[in-house]
């Protein structure tokens, strides 16, 4: 159970808030910047003059054909995310410690929510956190090397939890004495 007092949930509830509002995209209507749209699409799909239905998927899950990922493109600042033939975002190394926004995406797409475990805080809620520090541990800023953690789990991992990827792709959460949390999924009874 949650063992913050009303307190501490509560400001737990406004630092959400606020950070909700900062990274919502909501701009004054004098500035020139876009909103963001984030379209996942292979590179020959996007490329390829036959429309096909279904091809790329908007941030929020919903298919969209290639005609309509070029037209939003159009007029666009296009951001690439170029995954390897395994699957994985080519990284960025050490030259940058701030996640990209393309790098932010692919870790939204791999992780959807917060991967502390038994938290379903979704991506926006959530920042970009380095499993291998970047400044303590010389960790790169790399989809590898990325999770997605809601301000609360973040801050928890900063105190000595710590949450492990599997090669599985299962995320694993450990407390600072070094036992695991584990979420037990409830039995589902046939009727």
């Amino acid at each position: 159970g949650d063992l913050r007092t009303r307190s501490q949930r509560q400001a737990d509830a406004l630092v959400q808030l606020a950070d909700n509002a900062l990274a919502s995209g909501d701009l004054p209507t004098m500035r020139t910047v876009k909103p963001h749209v984030a379209v996942v699409i292979d590179l020959d799909d996007l490329v390829d003059p036959h429309p096909g239905a279904g091809a790329g998927r908007t941030g929020f899950g919903a298919m969209i054909s290639a005609a309509r990922a070029r037209w939003l493109a159009c007029d666009s600042t296009v951001n690439r995310v170029v995954m390897g033939p395994d699957g994985q975002l080519l990284d960025l190394g050490r030259t940058h410690r701030v996640v990209p926004p393309h790098l932010r995406r692919a870790v939204e797409i791999r992780d959807r929510h917060c991967v502390f475990a038994g938290c379903d805080a979704p991506s926006h809620w959530c920042d970009v956190h380095h499993v291998l520090e970047w400044l303590a541990h010389d960790g790169d800023t790399s989809l590898e090397n990325s999770a997605l953690l809601c301000e609360r789990h973040h801050t928890k991992v900063h105190h000595g939890f710590r949450v492990e990827r599997q090669p599985d792709g299962r995320w694993r959460t450990w407390r600072p004495d070094d036992t695991e949390i584990v979420v037990h999924q409830p039995f589902l009874v046939s009727a």
